[in-house]
């Protein structure tokens, strides 16, 4: 019981993870309908950006908001300068934009930082403390904490907010929000900016296990991908959901499930990719679609 409540809650801190990249995931599909395939790059070049600030001294606490807000600006930056001229395009040209743009930042962080992986620091402690007895780590009991916060943030804005009722509105009916006034194209690239800063706590948050390198988030973007699948792609809240029941799931399957672990983990979280594509499409959260004959 012990062993299984310690691997419960270490998936909840890597379920966190999960969770604020799927979150990201939502924020632009409700944007645009689109799934940001270079989500996790982004992210990853965001982690790289922290680390320089770091390694210049910078302390943690300061270097963490100050890489918040540059992701924020290079999230907006991008859907102004790569996305806007092909918003309005199919969503097969999106996503090959999407895919490029994913390419381009990863061999840009190549060039600038290299492969080789680097040990990013965390400020939490990996000593452990014992919860009804099992033993969790600071490292993993503040990733929770973090994540939790970003993603309190993150609901307040958006359901609590004018702002996030602009966004909301310019998602879901354009038209009519151009009608009452809202900038449509620049409430999409708040969303976009917005995504870029809840991913790039993903990112910061995943490299003290993962070691940092350009490809770091190419297998967590898949776990977050099932996570918004599951939750329902459309549902921030579904979302957070979705992040913790994967990371569980996945945490749990590969401590008690033969022959899963390491890179086999990743087959448990296609497997609910499509089982949740086969036996409820719409997610846990997510609203069916209503057309009239």
């Amino acid at each position: 019981m012990q062993d299984f409540l310690q691997q419960v809650v270490s998936g909840i801190a890597t379920g966190g993870i999960f969770a604020s990249l799927a979150l990201a995931l939502v924020l632009i599909y409700n944007a645009m309908g689109l799934v940001n395939f270079a989500q996790g790059e982004m992210a990853m070049l965001a982690t790289f950006t922290a680390l320089s600030l770091i390694q210049r001294g910078v302390d943690y606490w300061i270097a963490l908001p100050v890489t918040l807000v540059l992701a924020f600006v290079g999230g907006v930056v991008i859907q102004r300068v790569v996305i806007r001229p092909v918003e309005r395009a199919p969503v097969l040209t999106l996503v090959i934009v999407t895919l490029g743009l994913a390419t381009l930042i990863n061999g840009l962080a190549g060039f600038l930082f290299g492969y080789v992986p680097r040990s990013f620091p965390s400020p939490f402690s990996v000593q452990t403390v014992s919860i009804l007895g099992a033993f969790a780590s600071y490292q993993d009991l503040g990733v929770i904490v973090v994540s939790a916060i970003v993603l309190v943030l993150m609901y307040v804005l958006l359901q609590r907010t004018p702002i996030g009722l602009a966004m909301r509105a310019a998602a879901h009916q354009p038209e009519a929000s151009r009608l009452l006034g809202i900038r449509v194209s620049w409430m999409l690239a708040l969303g976009w900016g917005l995504a870029s800063a809840v991913g790039a706590v993903s990112g910061i948050m995943a490299a003290p296990a993962l070691l940092l390198e350009p490809n770091m988030m190419q297998t967590v973007i898949i776990y977050a991908f099932a996570a918004a699948v599951l939750g329902g792609i459309e549902s921030p809240l579904g979302a957070v959901l979705g992040g913790l029941i994967v990371g569980v799931t996945v945490n749990l399957a590969g401590a008690y499930v033969p022959g899963v672990g390491g890179d086999l983990q990743l087959a448990v979280a296609f497997a609910i990719i499509i089982a949740v594509l086969v036996l409820k499409p719409n997610g846990l959260m997510g609203r069916g679609s209503v057309r009239r004959a």
